[in-house]
């Protein structure tokens, strides 16, 4: 299983990003969690299998239809940010942080 951690930098809030990687993260059966930052980026931490994980990020570069991805970081994550989901959810949206 691999674990990263996405910080999707551009115009990325007010266009529906953090809806397209929970519906992308969903139809592949990755688990993780997606919130808009106060600094203008979307985060996002991913959990699955490395070629689902490699998929999701290819899809968050595309991104969806109004966004423009202009850069995508991505780190190594630890198990416990899992933790950051809600309750019984294998993805789940987050407030902003």
């Amino acid at each position: 299983m691999r674990l990263v951690r996405l910080t999707i930098h551009g115009r990325v809030h007010g266009v529906g990003f953090r809806a397209f990687v929970e519906d992308e993260a969903m139809s592949r059966g990755l688990e993780g969690w997606v919130r808009n930052r106060r600094d203008g980026t979307v985060e996002a931490l991913i959990a699955g299998e490395a070629r689902l994980v490699k998929e999701m990020i290819e899809a968050c570069r595309r991104g969806p239809a109004a966004a423009r991805v202009e850069r995508i970081d991505v780190e190594e994550a630890k198990a416990d940010e899992l933790a950051r989901r809600q309750p019984g959810e294998r993805f789940s949206v987050l407030q902003t942080g």
